[in-house]
């Protein structure tokens, strides 16, 4: 949907389509030029009068253009297509990341919904029995205040995953220009764990093939085209000129050429600019390449954190904490624990779970920035 819908990519492809209309501009030949105008002419009262009659005149002009500016015109404008192209592919990247991100964040939330429930219902049927008891005689009030407090507590967990859910789905929504009457209900599942190579080897392939340095190499390139067209500007464009005129008594023709001299603008100014530009675009260049250097490290190192933090909890805290709860309400059911021992164990429990939910999610995310930058899995899943 967002490759159809998305306006940004929508800009992107009208960005490209004018960038290949520019080829066209700059493939056409100028126009010729084609002048007549008529009028009577009248003999005067002097000794040897003209002829008196209807004069006409025709005149065509024709630019001729210099092969290496038209040539290196040509290629400025290819050279534009290009870049445009890799930034489209970049756009197409970035609009496919985000979409995923919030994707994924949405996907979070629903899920933290679902354990938020479950401690919620856990935690009501404690609170029921702790009720009873106190009914009974066999608990104090005390420990009913106690599970109506964490009651409130799972409650408001509840409502707070809820409404960070709905901005998730809002978020999503605009990413993916979805129309706002259509309900949206993510599903889905997280992609699997996975290996990939050295660092160094990575930071290569994104430097060689990421499409925001191929559009920094050609705006390289387009600026030295554009150095040359300036320069191939100084050489004078003659204008072929001929005409033809009928007086009453006699026609004549003539051509020629009009050569503009180039004595007070050699475009300097001009030149000096190009070169500017090229400096310029080596600059952002270079800072691109820092840019997604820095993305990379920044998204791999996540990625190994999280995977490493999501791998201990899943093996060992998560299982000690649901242990620990099981341990407690036995413990409780026999009266050798109290509700606060209870309640402590599930709060544990909550937490591990909630830690266990960011790291994978956190790991998703790491993923989606290094698919973005296009980084290839060289190994095998765990």
């Amino acid at each position: 949907m967002a490759d159809q819908n998305s306006p940004r990519l929508n800009a992107a492809n009208a960005l490209l389509d004018r960038a290949s209309a520019a080829t066209l501009t700059a493939r056409a030949y100028t126009n010729p030029q084609v002048e007549f105008y008529a009028g009577p002419q009248s003999a005067r009262n002097i000794p040897t009068p003209g002829v008196p009659g209807l004069l006409q005149h025709y005149s065509v002009y024709q630019t001729i253009e210099v092969p290496r500016e038209r040539e290196t015109r040509r290629r400025v404008a290819d050279l534009g297509r290009v870049g445009q192209s890799y930034q489209r592919d970049s756009e197409r990247l970035s609009v496919t990341a985000t979409v995923k991100h919030y994707f994924y964040e949405a996907l979070r939330w629903k899920h933290e919904i679902e354990h938020a429930r479950a401690n919620l219902a856990l935690v009501q049927d404690l609170r029921n029995r702790v009720e009873i008891e106190v009914r009974v005689g066999e608990k104090g009030r005390l420990e009913l205040t106690r599970a109506e407090a964490e009651l409130a507590r799972a409650n408001f967990a509840v409502r707070s995953a809820q409404i960070n859910f709905v901005n998730a789905i809002a978020l999503l929504r605009a990413a993916i220009a979805a129309p706002p009457d259509i309900p949206y209900d993510p599903r889905g599942d997280l992609e699997p764990p996975m290996r990939f190579g050295p660092l160094n080897e990575l930071r290569s392939l994104v430097l060689r093939n990421h499409p925001v340095i191929g559009e920094a190499n050609t705006a390289i390139e387009q600026a030295d085209a554009e150095l040359e067209r300036q320069r191939a500007l100084r050489i004078p464009q003659p204008i072929f000129y001929g005409e033809w005129e009928k007086q009453p008594d006699l026609t004549f023709w003539r051509m020629g050429f009009t050569v503009p001299l180039p004595v007070w603008d050699r475009r300097r100014g001009q030149i000096a600019d190009s070169q500017a530009a090229i400096r310029q675009s080596s600059a952002i260049r270079n800072q691109r390449q820092l840019e997604l250097t820095a993305a990379l490290e920044r998204a791999y190192e996540s990625y190994q954190l999280a995977d490493q933090q999501a791998t201990s909890l899943q093996a060992g805290s998560l299982r000690e904490a649901e242990s620990a709860v099981d341990a407690a309400m036995a413990a409780y059911r026999f009266g050798e624990r109290g509700i606060v021992e209870v309640l402590d164990a599930q709060r544990v429990l909550q937490s591990v779970r909630g830690d266990l939910l960011d790291a994978r999610f956190a790991r998703q995310a790491a993923l989606v920035d290094l698919e973005e930058l296009g980084v290839v899995p060289s190994g095998e899943k765990h």
